[in-house]
């Protein structure tokens, strides 16, 4: 019984250290196997709290909001880990959504989005998060859109639309 259970706790550990490169590969590749597209959507030195850049991702299809926050936010970059971005598009049916009062909102039905909860809807007739999009910053400030999370309005696939 004992080198059965050996058996099994080395053959999982082996699984796991095998599993854990292709796991982290995963999280950088879409659907179909590209990697995501890497978009330099601004820079930190030119962001003002709650004054929303506009953007498009994972392709020029996909408008987006970049929004340096009042607080910290769930997968937040930045020193304040306040800096966050997400599809402008509300997941209820795909109005454009306009960021007011440290929140996303949806003037077509009144959907209303937490960008400092991995933008989850509070209100209104959406039922699914606004997909976020991650960020990475560089030495010099440069803010690097590098994969989403999340489907965009209509679409049955994170891949970009090929044009």
């Amino acid at each position: 019984m004992a080198l059965a259970r050996r058996f099994l706790m080395q053959s999982s550990v082996a699984a796991g250290v095998l599993a854990d490169p292709v796991l982290a590969l995963a999280a950088f590749t879409m659907p179909d196997g590209r990697l995501w597209p890497q978009v330099k959507v601004g820079n930190v030195k030119d962001l003002e709290q709650s004054k929303p850049v506009g953007f498009n991702y994972p392709d020029e299809k996909s408008p987006a909001w970049l929004v340096k926050l009042s607080g910290a936010a769930y997968e937040g970059a930045g020193p304040d880990s306040n800096i966050v971005a997400f599809s402008a598009i509300c997941t209820h049916m795909g109005c454009p959504v306009e960021f007011v009062g440290d929140r996303f909102i949806c003037p077509c039905h009144y959907s209303m989005f937490d960008p400092a909860k991995n933008g989850q809807v509070y209100q209104g007739l959406a039922s699914d998060y606004l997909p976020q999009i991650a960020l990475e910053i560089d030495a010099a400030g440069d803010i690097q859109a590098v994969r989403m999370s999340g489907l965009v309005w209509g679409r049955v696939s994170d891949a970009p639309v090929r044009t």
